[in-house]
């Protein structure tokens, strides 16, 4: 028998809602897989112009603002399992949007930088992210927006496995 991670938090008196009484709508998880689903696939063509794959601009928007990362740190921030991130990384390598440099503390660890060509990549990409972020907030005014996302913040506070 599977026990809820949450059991302990529960009413045990009432039973969870099946998710055809609470409804695919109305079923956060599903909302946000949808919504990052349309947000990747408006970005599609620009990628693909620009010779990159979802994976890759996630690694360039992090270290964009967040270098100087380890490959299990990455990893994490990209949301990508670590053997998709080295294939990835590998790529980046070989086209020169990214090197590695040895850790300052640790010799046998390696941190994972933009190059120039790899911020300049960024930067001409960043544009239609941001295009298409203010479109998933077409009629949500500031105040809503700074709710939701902070709302976000503390979801993925509660889900979350690592530090970073």
């Amino acid at each position: 028998m599977l026990e809820s991670r949450f059991d302990e938090d529960e009413d045990r008196s009432s039973a969870p809602q099946a998710l055809g009484e609470i409804g695919l709508q109305r079923f956060a998880p599903y909302l946000m897989n949808r919504i990052m689903g349309r947000y990747n696939a408006s970005l599609q063509t620009q990628l693909a112009e620009a010779g990159l794959s979802t994976a890759k601009m996630r690694v360039l928007a992090v270290l964009a603002t967040r270098g100087g990362l380890m490959v299990n740190e990455l990893s994490v921030h990209c949301v990508i399992e670590q053997s998709t991130m080295s294939r990835t990384l590998t790529a980046m390598l070989d086209e020169g949007l990214i090197r590695r440099e040895e850790d300052e503390r640790d010799s046998r660890a390696r941190r994972i930088h933009l190059t120039d060509q790899g911020r300049e990549l960024f930067e001409t990409m960043w544009p239609y992210m941001s295009d298409a972020t203010e479109h998933l907030f077409a009629g949500i005014d500031a105040q809503e927006r700074e709710a939701f996302v902070a709302t976000l913040t503390r979801i993925l506070k509660n889900i979350r496995k690592h530090p970073v």
